[in-house]
């Protein structure tokens, strides 16, 4: 493993400039580290390594001039157990230095010891102990390494706290000096450089691990190569040698648009624990077949929602039963716990300092293989992030009308609704609750490309899942839809970003980073992140698309078939907004308009041209105590496209006035047709003023089912 270690540093600072540092009243981490001869042998590394390939800045230069850091510094006992370690794992010949035969693995090793213990903050603070992570969950920052680091806290200890594998001394931690944070190691972080797929192999002849089973049905359906990406090499040497360009500085926000230093690919994989299976089918783990999973697969009856399913075993193709089965617990992205359900500037939360959920937040996502749609799903209720959970929320209608006496707050009620079709189990309404290894017992070793999440339940893409689905509206997040934003820290950046800053992150028009995205030249393709200020977007973050734009993306798919609306999320507030013409289609070089031109300067109440303000027809008015007034109000604006904004989120943080209560905030139906389920759509948006200034908003789309936004029974709520 540390052999075959490669580590790209490209980016890194290049030259420190000292006669800019401060005047020091205390010291510096090099200094801090210098005095202390426990740390020697760590000090002596970061001379000898400079920052980068391109850099003849050594580390240690680096941790003595001004700057954030942290630095998770392993002692001269701490290095000498990692040497033990790798003598016992035969990778050296004696455990110590002389015992590296290859100066390549010598090489390695110093970079692991080094790299892995230092992270960057920039502007931003370093992390001492009250700014870590939750238990299993990663700092919002990689280290030096790029890889994010995991932290684990004692159960019965809590002030026992582990990073990456490495346990910090109870006693030398949080050291606050002039340019960061130290925290004294009693071993190493050496994260595993094994991708996915090195550990399905592994685990799948592996009961310990808790996840053999699951390890073995991946491997029957030979995906192991494909859960071993972890890098687009391509991408690397473009941005190395410049063929790849920031783009220019944002006409608006008055920022360059920076563009990712890599391209990772990423997986999530939630995975049914040996302790489940062994319970299900009645023996141990290491004697469960794929045959005897598949017998107990096929007997269920759960699988045939999905045209020319497969029952033979040929399990690779992606109609096989198995194989649905299989590539419906992975997620194409590299999710981290505090991600998989994004919380951010819902009503009542305020990011990052609320630290128990609101409303009832959920996120969908695309999974592998057949098109289908994954919930995961946190509630103040709920306890915990589930998958596919349904619960009755406290929304304002029908059951839960105001006039009955209920509360509108979009809680959990503590009601489910009845089964719809074929489910797992009687309860299956209630979701899947994601555990902790801790929890399960199962292997929390870090992977290079992926997070692996124990569940205790069986994870199917049933009838039932589907038609709850189509039976609520579903709101997703424009940036949940291209993996690689969350695979790159694009996508809710958890690091500590100053008050009121926007970030500014860009995609080129020359290279297909994003890959169920086409941006066609003449498009400034820019992403904006307010973390952690005052948004008033879904979950912080906009597409913010400038010149004579000409974008076409892939749209997920629907859960199951009927007539639905395709709503999308737009904000009126800037005086440079533009209008598209939309199409929309299965085939994405043949695909018709949809309707009139898309005319992002109108909002509820103002239409802006330019620096002229004028009123609008819309018929936005203001939400009263009268319902029925309300309603009549929703009707006008539906007539002519648009919808109010949800009550879902402010743009105050920590306040309960939703964006709706915002003229300028809306949603316009885009498309209203018949649409068939485990089938990708395609829409594109094309500039249709001549201004290369004007820009294109994108924040989230809606997929409505008509039972929902056409119900004579129960109207469709605020929410």
């Amino acid at each position: 493993m540390a052999a075959a270690m490669v580590i790209a540093l490209v980016g890194c600072k290049e030259e420190i400039d000292t006669s800019s540092r401060y005047v020091f009243v205390d010291k510096t981490i090099t200094q801090y580290l210098e005095d202390k001869e426990y740390y020697s042998e760590y000090v002596r590394l970061l001379g000898s390594r400079h920052v980068s390939q391109y850099s003849e800045t050594t580390l240690l230069q680096l941790l003595s001039a001004r700057g954030h850091y942290t630095v998770f510094a392993p002692t001269n006992d701490a290095i000498q157990i990692y040497l033990d370690t790798l003598h016992r794992k035969g990778i050296i010949t004696e455990p110590s230095w002389a015992g590296f035969t290859k100066p390549e693995i010598l090489d390695s090793i110093e970079k692991v010891i080094v790299f892995n213990s230092i992270m960057d903050s920039g502007d931003q603070d370093a992390y001492d102990i009250p700014g870590f992570p939750e238990h299993e969950h990663e700092f919002g920052l990689a280290n030096l390494n790029d890889r994010k680091l995991r932290v684990f806290r004692g159960q019965s200890d809590m002030d026992s706290i582990s990073v990456g594998g490495a346990v910090i001394s109870k006693t030398n931690r949080g050291i606050p000096l002039i340019n960061g944070y130290v925290h004294q190691m009693e071993g190493v972080i050496a994260p595993s450089d094994g991708r996915l797929g090195d550990f399905i192999r592994l685990w799948s002849n592996m009961p310990k691990s808790g996840y053999s089973v699951m390890s073995r049905l991946i491997v029957a359906c030979g995906l192991i190569d494909t859960l071993s990406a972890y890098r687009d090499e391509t991408w690397e040497r473009l941005y190395q040698t410049g063929a790849v360009k920031d783009l220019r500085v944002h006409s608006s926000v008055k920022q360059v648009g920076t563009i990712p230093k890599h391209r990772f690919y990423g997986f999530t994989l939630f995975a049914e624990t040996d302790k489940f299976w062994e319970e299900t089918l009645g023996h141990k783990a290491e004697e469960i077949t794929v045959d005897e999973v598949c017998k107990y697969l096929n007997n269920s009856g759960l699988f045939g929602n999905v045209t020319g399913t497969l029952f033979d075993d040929n399990y690779t193709n992606e109609k096989n039963f198995l194989n649905q089965f299989v590539t419906y617990h992975l997620l194409p992205q590299r999710i981290g716990r505090d991600k998989l359900v994004i919380h951010y500037n819902e009503l009542g939360y305020s990011y990052p300092n609320s630290k128990v959920p609101t409303i009832a937040i959920m996120d969908y996502y695309q999974t592998m293989g057949v098109p289908r749609l994954l919930k995961t799903f946190e509630s103040r209720e709920s306890d915990g992030i589930y998958l596919n959970r349904f619960p009755k929320l406290q929304n304002g209608r029908g059951e839960f009308g105001i006039y009955k006496g209920n509360r509108n707050d979009y809680h959990e009620s503590g009601l489910f609704p009845p089964l719809k079709g074929a489910s797992t189990t009687p309860d299956e309404n209630q979701g899947i609750r994601i555990l902790t290894n801790t929890e399960a017992g199962t292997d929390a070793s870090d992977i290079a490309n992926a997070v692996v999440y124990p569940i205790d339940k069986l994870l199917v893409c049933t009838e039932n899942v589907c038609n709850q689905m189509g039976s609520q509206r579903i709101r997703i997040d424009a940036g949940c839809m291209m993996p690689e934003l969350m695979n790159n820290d694009v996508r809710a950046p958890r690091s500590n970003y100053t008050y009121g800053a926007t970030s500014v992150r860009a995609i080129p028009t020359n290279y297909p980073y994003i890959s169920n995205v086409e941006i066609r030249e003449g498009t400034d393709f820019y992403f904006l992140s307010g973390y952690p200020s005052p948004y008033h977007n879904l979950q912080g973050d906009e597409f913010n698309i400038i010149g004579q734009y000409d974008i076409t993306m892939q749209l997920p798919p629907v859960p199951r078939a009927g007539q639905y609306e395709i709503r999308f999320g737009v904000a009126t507030g800037s005086y440079v907004r533009s209008m598209a013409q939309v199409y929309f289609g299965t085939d994405r070089n043949r695909m018709p308009a949809a309707g009139i031109p898309l005319d992002l300067r109108i909002g509820g109440k103002e239409k802006r041209m330019g620096n002229i303000t004028l009123d609008s027809d819309v018929g936005w008015e203001e939400d009263t105590d009268d319902e029925e007034y309300n309603d009549r109000v929703t009707k006008t604006m539906r007539t002519k496209g648009f919808m109010k904004a949800p009550n879902s989120w402010t743009n105050e943080m920590g306040s309960f006035k939703g964006v709706r209560k915002d003229h300028f905030m809306s949603r316009r139906i885009l498309v209203n047709d018949f649409l068939q389920p485990n089938q990708n759509y395609w829409i594109r948006f094309k500039s249709v003023l001549d201004d290369q200034n004007k820009e294109f908003y994108m924040d989230y789309f809606e997929y409505v089912a008509k039972e929902v936004y056409d119900n004579p029974q129960e109207s469709e709520d605020i929410w």
